[in-house]
């Protein structure tokens, strides 16, 4: 997010950056040697100014000159309302004086009384419109006011009465500042970053504006561009730091973390006793968010815990122990700092935006939009807010996924497949469901075909956070060349995953063998108890575990169990590798009828790499790539090589549809056939079918 630069304004007004004392003191009769109290006004030394002019009228009370310093020295050491007291009473005793109706003016900006300034510098203008502290004054309150067009005018024309004025040069790129802030918000990217470049053309390498013009880049997702700005801060010791904080943020957004790491690692390496308190928080916390994209966990804790120990827990501290704790899944204490953070500033977009993150990983939905919702209410249409909440109402949005595919292998089966399924959420705990599915399969040399066709109703509620039940059932309708029949199928299963880094699916499963025609002549009905568990860590490592239980209308069961042990190496895109194992045994062996092994045991390697369609914007491409390969022991034969491959593409449309073409191949044996190659070609298409959720999560609450 961009922050406001009227603090900036006011700054250059304490610093004296825009006083027009020096335009017109010098002019002015006096006797006394005022000389020392000027210089102390020029360097900015205002409470020793104060007092000097002080002792000056003490002697001389009606020395108009040593009044109007007394009123500046006044006011810019901090006390701006005894100053337009100062001014109005020589107001009173000059009413025609236009030196002390132009400090009268700056007075309301130093007070912060921007309306009535605007309306004083008006009055200024039309009495003398060529009078450069008028013109760059009232330039100077329609920027307050953030009315910068009419303040690059009045910029611009105070130029064209004194050509190069550094107090006017100064107010233009603070302007420009203002105005490219208020178009980043309008997300007119473009037209802030011509902005910025301006300033660069009359204060070329200006450090804050190159700042403000990387970060432009940033929002505008323009990264390349940023990366060569960040390049450019290298004029000073204090620029290097910069850049490389700079240029660490930017490697990260390109997915390069060891570079990341490395550019902050110099940074901190970069560091003075002389470097300046805010320069040396920002390095370490860069350098703590740069070991916490490289999974060095540990090492980031003991850097927060080292600051914290010695500055306490202040907030930029809670919020970095907070993002530490998102990485390492430990969300309810990452609520627990940013709810520390708000406590102290309720204003504070890490603290309402963080939260919001960490409750949506903690399954509370509902809490997470109430607290992006308060961050948009303070920071009106911030963009990583808005872009949340998007996201959020992705996923509740009512939603289409129609997949139709074509199936063969070398034993003459084909089989056309349409499979169409429907949610629709109405809360952000319960969502309605619906299948259609329609199935041909045929086998040419045999002359045998059969249809099925499946209709299902179901809901999903969520009564916990990450805590799901989700149940689907309806009838299957097959027409097959020796008979015709209605199965009722069903899928229950509860979906846990309230336990750090584990998730865990417990179900069942009714369904009608449908792989071939044969299998469906056969009438065979399976009845499936599943559970499935997931456990990562924050160390890479992964393990997965399957186990089916299956019993059948024919007699006979079956027992499945698969398991996976993986390691993530890359995160953009996702690419992990491991070792899979996988176990069958029937109670009863009939091979004549279909593949029911007494013993069957798959070992392989793997290798998978994807980018997932969750983390891509418009108009990019997503894909997933799978390979592996390894042997198959049926009972006690020989072993046997397998391999299995997996290809998809897909292209992301818009935010709402999306298309993939996806392939399979694979010669491991199933419960049909062994010895035997399947490959599988088709389409998969996403269509979200309205802009947002069908009911208002907030008003809902």
């Amino acid at each position: 997010m961009m922050k406001s630069f009227q603090p900036y304004l006011q700054i250059a007004l304490k610093k004296g950056v825009f006083s027009i004392i020096a335009l017109f003191v010098m002019h002015i009769g006096y006797s006394q040697n005022m000389n020392p109290g000027f210089q102390l006004l020029e360097k900015g030394d205002f409470k020793q100014a104060k007092t000097f002019f002080t002792d000056i009228l003490k002697e001389h009370p009606n020395n108009k000159t040593a009044q109007l310093c007394l009123g500046r020295a006044t006011g810019l050491s901090g006390n701006p309302d005894e100053a337009t007291l100062i001014f109005q009473e020589l107001l009173n005793k000059y009413p025609e004086d236009f030196e002390i109706k132009l400090n009268y003016a700056e007075s309301l900006l130093w007070n912060k009384k921007y309306t009535a300034a605007k309306s004083y510098y008006k009055k200024l203008l039309n009495e003398n419109d060529q009078s450069f502290p008028a013109v760059l004054g009232y330039a100077n309150t329609l920027s307050n006011l953030k009315e910068y067009p009419q303040a690059q005018d009045y910029i611009n024309k105070a130029l064209v009465i004194d050509p190069g004025n550094p107090n006017a040069l100064t107010s233009k790129k603070y302007i420009h500042l203002g105005y490219s802030n208020q178009l980043v918000q309008k997300q007119s990217y473009e037209q802030a970053a011509q902005l910025l470049k301006d300033n660069l053309t009359f204060l070329e390498y200006d450090t804050e504006t190159l700042q403000v013009l990387a970060n432009t880049y940033l929002i505008a997702t323009q990264v390349d561009s940023a990366l060569i700005t960040y390049h450019k801060i290298n004029r000073t010791p204090t620029d290097s730091i910069i850049s490389l904080n700079g240029i660490s943020l930017v490697q990260h957004l390109k997915g390069k973390e060891k570079k990341a790491l490395q550019y902050s690692s110099k940074a901190m390496s970069s560091l003075l006793p002389s470097t300046l308190e805010n320069i040396e928080r920002q390095t370490i916390e860069r350098h703590i968010q740069a070991l916490i994209w490289n999974d060095k966990y540990q090492d980031a804790e003991h850097m927060i815990d080292n600051q914290i120990e010695q500055s306490g827990p202040e907030n930029w501290l809670l919020s970095l122990r907070a993002t530490l704790n998102i990485y390492k899944s430990n969300f309810n204490k990452s609520i627990e700092d940013y709810n520390l953070i708000l406590a102290s500033d309720s204003t504070s977009f890490d603290g309402n935006l963080g939260k919001s993150n960490a409750q949506k990983a903690t399954g509370d939905y509902l809490a997470a939009y109430i607290s992006a919702s308060k961050t948009l209410e303070i920071f009106k249409d911030q963009k990583d807010a808005l872009q949340f909440i998007k996201k959020l109402d992705e996923q509740f949005t009512p939603v289409v996924k129609v997949k139709p595919s074509y199936s063969f292998d070398n034993g003459d089966n084909e089989a056309y497949n349409l499979d169409v399924n429907l949610t629709v959420p109405t809360s952000t705990k319960f969502a309605f469901l619906a299948n259609y599915n329609y199935r041909d399969t045929f086998n040419n040399p045999l002359s045998s075909q059969a249809t099925t066709q499946l209709f299902q109703l179901g809901a999903a509620y969520e009564f916990l956070p990450n805590l799901k039940l989700k149940g689907i059932a309806g009838i299957n309708s097959i027409n097959a060349d020796n008979s015709s029949y209605t199965e009722f199928i069903s899928d229950v299963s509860l979906q846990i995953k309230t336990i750090k880094l584990q998730s865990i699916d417990i179900g069942y499963k009714r369904n009608v063998e449908s792989f071939n025609t044969a299998l469906l002549e056969r009438q065979l009905v399976q009845n499936n108890y599943y559970l499935n568990y997931n456990v990562s860590t924050n160390f890479k490592l992964g393990w997965f575990t399957q186990y089916f239980y299956t019993s059948q209308n024919d007699g006979n069961s079956r027992n499945l169990l698969f398991t996976s042990l993986y390691y993530n190496l890359l995160k953009k895109p996702s690419l992990k590798a491991g070792l899979n194992y996988q176990y069958i045994t029937f109670k009863n062996q009939v091979p004549t009828v279909y593949f029911s092994p007494s013993r069957f045991n798959a070992v392989e390697i793997f290798f998978n790499l994807n980018r997932s369609i969750e983390s891509i914007k418009k108009n990019q491409w997503y894909y997933d790539l799978s390979a592996a390969t390894g042997y198959q022991f049926i009972e006690d034969n020989s072993r046997q090589s397998t391999y299995r491959l997996q290809a998809s593409l897909g292209y992301k449309f818009s935010d709402r549809t999306a298309l993939d073409i996806y392939g399979q191949q694979s010669n491991i044996a199933s419960t049909t056939a062994a010895g035997f190659t399947f490959t599988e070609l088709g389409l998969r298409f996403k269509w979200l079918l309205s802009d947002k959720p069908l009911f208002n999560p907030i008003k809902n609450k």
